[in-house]
């Protein structure tokens, strides 16, 4: 089992920088699943549980300059890491001006992804910072637990709000509430909604749209005969709605939610080359 990579562009660097930033506040441990083409970060809290569980895949061309991996076996030819995010958002902090970072899976006292980081120096010799990040080696009979969440037949899909707006009204509703309610229907209507026993504050969104997979299901059955007015709700934590909007350091080009009515909520955020899904259940 071996992996190394390394990043030399800068731009590619600060943005996946900003990746792990944005993971990192959203998961204390999370996944990391090495193919050939792709980097995989997954948290899969069990979603019974009440816990939220996030998918995100890049595409390792998009970011490195070199990368070079030989999984478990020929036939099963992947890595999955168990790491604290934070620890590789802190090394890569030392990287913003870096002239090359290199990761590398090492095992010397423990299994470890080591970055090195080579810094610009005034002298002919550059200076090398490394880091060495503990990960655990997930065992391929485990692999099974951390497949792609299946996406639930969703009663509304519709594109979100600027993320910013939707921030600023999720954080005063959370000094408010626990819990928020998110409604939606398939005439680019939403709505935030909190109520407790002293207020209740609904924040109205309008003409959002509502992804074109929303009416093509192939015969178009989905739509025909609902009604587009109709909305379809969930209640979920406000406090994991509030991580997932206030760790957004990547602006994507596209966020959407699907709704399940009282199930779950859906949101897929789409950046170039980066997708991120996260999943909150609702609250019964």
């Amino acid at each position: 089992m071996r992996f190394r990579a390394k990043i030399v562009d800068l731009a590619c660097l600060n943005h996946f920088s900003r990746i792990i930033n944005t993971i990192a506040k959203l998961a204390k441990t999370c996944i990391l699943r090495l193919t050939v083409c792709k980097l995989y970060f997954i948290l899969s809290d069990k979603v019974a549980n009440g816990g939220a569980s996030m998918w995100c895949e890049l595409s390792q061309g998009n970011f490195f300059d070199e990368f070079q991996m030989e999984g478990v076996a020929a036939e099963h030819n992947e890595i999955y890491l168990e790491l604290v995010p934070e620890n590789l958002s802190r090394a890569l902090k030392t990287a913003q001006s870096a002239k090359a970072v290199k990761i590398k899976l090492t095992n010397k006292h423990c299994p470890c992804l080591r970055v090195a980081v080579e810094l610009p120096s005034l002298s002919s010799s550059s200076r090398i910072v490394t880091h060495d990040i503990p990960v655990g080696v997930i065992p391929r009979r485990m692999w099974n637990d951390f497949k792609e969440p299946s996406v639930p037949d969703f009663d509304v899909s519709i594109y979100l709000p600027v993320l910013k707006t939707m921030k600023s009204v999720v954080e005063r509703m959370k000094n408010l509430s626990n819990f928020i309610v998110i409604e939606a229907n398939l005439s680019g209507e939403m709505n935030l909604k909190i109520e407790t026993d002293l207020v209740s504050v609904t924040t109205h969104f309008k003409d959002l749209g509502n992804p074109p997979w929303a009416s093509e299901d192939g015969c178009q059955s989905s739509t025909q005969g609902r009604d587009l007015e109709s909305m379809a709700e969930a209640c979920i934590d406000i406090k994991k709605l509030q991580q997932l909007l206030a760790g957004q350091q990547v602006n994507p080009t596209k966020a959407l939610c699907n709704i399940v009515r009282k199930r779950i909520v859906h949101f897929i955020l789409l950046h170039e080359e980066v997708s991120l899904q996260y999943f909150i259940p609702a609250i019964a």
